[in-house]
């Protein structure tokens, strides 16, 4: 029988936009299938805001990596040459932003199942803030504004995920509430500075670059609150 290569995910609390010691992302590329990965980063979230992808070359010209960006405001690609370039990287990283937005332009221009035969392809799936809420079936975010919920997502993830847990005012509450009524299932919340990977659908390491940062399973616990797991971290560290 064929190999079935595995099927992995990372999400992110920090990487190269916020952090300076590239922790988060050296691990994240430790997980790719090739030692020296094409990396897609994918900014649609961001509008393909020209800053932030130039943040991005700045960050990954240097490591041992292929980096390339994928626009779709400013789309070069047909059809078949987005699929041959998706398929073709080993690593996809998207940007933050917002992510309803990113979630409709995916679908507007197919993005969405590309991404998902990325994915059974063995493609390492990963981002940051809207590019780590675009896994799963739901999300918390601000994309409307105000913080709340989103029962949107690809659904590669089981369940939901919430970025910024603790470092942006109101989310742990809101997350929370939003579980505990059921208006977003049971999920992943990541407080910035750690880092999740997940094979087949199942957590399989949590890492984290300061010692005060953890991942949290938050789950409903039918008496209209929640119970919040503090999930053990590996603290990432420079080599020497």
């Amino acid at each position: 029988m064929p190999f079935a290569p595995a099927h992995r995910l990372v999400l992110i609390g920090g990487g190269f936009s916020t952090d300076t010691d590239g922790l988060l992302d050296d691990w994240t590329l430790s997980h790719a299938r090739a030692s020296r990965p094409k990396v897609c980063f994918v900014p649609t979230a961001s509008g393909d805001a020209p800053a932030y992808v130039e943040q991005f070359f700045t960050a990954f010209r240097p490591r041992n990596c292929e980096p390339s960006v994928l626009s779709l405001f400013r789309r070069e690609f047909d059809d078949d040459a987005l699929r041959t370039f998706l398929l073709s990287q080993d690593v996809v990283y998207v940007g933050g932003g917002n992510t309803a937005n990113l979630l409709a332009v995916w679908r507007a221009h197919g993005v969405d199942r590309l991404l998902g035969e990325a994915y059974e392809h063995g493609t390492l799936l990963c981002g940051i803030s809207a590019g780590a809420n675009c896994w799963a079936e739901g999300s918390h975010t601000d994309s409307f504004g105000p913080l709340t919920f989103l029962p949107d997502g690809l659904g590669l993830l089981p369940g939901s995920v919430c970025p910024h847990y603790t470092s942006e005012s109101g989310r742990r509450a809101s997350y929370q509430e939003a579980v505990a009524t059921g208006s977003l299932s049971a999920g992943w919340a990541l407080e910035d500075g750690t880092g999740a990977l997940f094979t087949d659908g199942l957590l399989t390491e949590a890492v984290t670059r300061t010692p005060e940062a953890h991942l949290h399973h938050v789950r409903a616990d039918g008496n209209s609150s929640v119970t919040e797991q503090a999930l053990p971290c590996r603290l990432l560290v420079k080599a020497q």
